[in-house]
């Protein structure tokens, strides 16, 4: 009797369990479409404090071509701004408070050039599985090597003329470095999200998340050396909000 007990009691416990464990996968909430009658916007700038720190021209001596390329000294563009201190190459992005929402991968693609044995942008923001293309127009040999965490890592030769390099990425990187071995001073910063909240900024420093559905979020600034600022703002059904980033200025520090 007693070991017929113990084989129920063992039993119950076993289809609990299992019970337990269906109940959880069922739980599970179902990503949902974007309202766009619900969705509101948040625009802003990101201004730089003082004037920009000054950096030392790159030295290009070892390329015979990327000197030709550039007649003037070419600094890094680490920290450049605009008109009015506004600042430029800051990712602005949603960081914490979107709920499980689908998107549409975007069909535009993202370019990344070289150009004059730089790359351009500086600062490239795209989504995962949107296009990823690598342009060289220069007439010179490039190679193109991205140092992803998350993603698989890749290095390509590109020869003058040659068609540009395609590719996507399947999941969010943050601050991924894009090198030429070939050319070191060569560098680009990229970043993959899974959500279309996020933007790049120019020389005026202004930025636009559009289409974000209400709610509470943590919105954070990015820049390559001045580090991150985060705020928190609630957006509510159809409204639109402006905030503001300034960075300090690091002055001379920065060279």
């Amino acid at each position: 009797m007693r070991f017929r007990f113990h084989f129920a009691l063992l039993a119950a416990v076993a289809a609990l369990a299992i019970f337990g464990c269906g109940n959880h996968s069922g739980n599970e909430v179902p990503a949902m479409n974007v309202d766009p009658a619900t969705t509101g916007s948040l625009t802003g700038t990101v201004t730089l404090d003082g004037p920009p720190p000054t950096y030392k021209p790159i030295d290009m001596s070892a390329s015979p071509a990327c000197v030709q390329a550039n007649p003037r000294p070419v600094v890094p563009a680490v920290v450049v701004t605009g008109d009015q201190g506004g600042l430029a190459n800051v990712v602005v992005y949603v960081k914490q408070g979107l709920r499980n929402y689908r998107y549409d991968t975007p069909a535009q693609t993202a370019v990344l050039e070289q150009k004059n044995c730089m790359y351009e942008p500086h600062v490239v923001a795209l989504m995962t599985g949107q296009p990823f293309e690598v342009q060289n127009n220069d007439p010179t040999m490039h190679n193109v090597h991205p140092m992803p965490r998350q993603n698989r890592q890749w290095s390509r030769s590109q020869p003058a003329g040659s068609a540009a390099l395609k590719e996507t990425f399947a999941r969010p990187e943050f601050a991924m470095s894009v090198l030429c071995n070939i050319h070191p001073w060569m560098r680009s910063m990229v970043f993959v999200f899974d959500h279309p909240y996020f933007a790049v900024t120019p020389k005026t420093g202004s930025f636009e998340l559009k289409n974000l559905p209400p709610g509470t979020y943590t919105i954070e600034a990015w820049h390559e050396s001045l580090g991150t600022q985060d705020q928190t703002v609630t957006v509510g059904p159809r409204e639109s909000k402006a905030i503001a980033f300034t960075f300090k200025s690091p002055g001379d520090h920065g060279n």
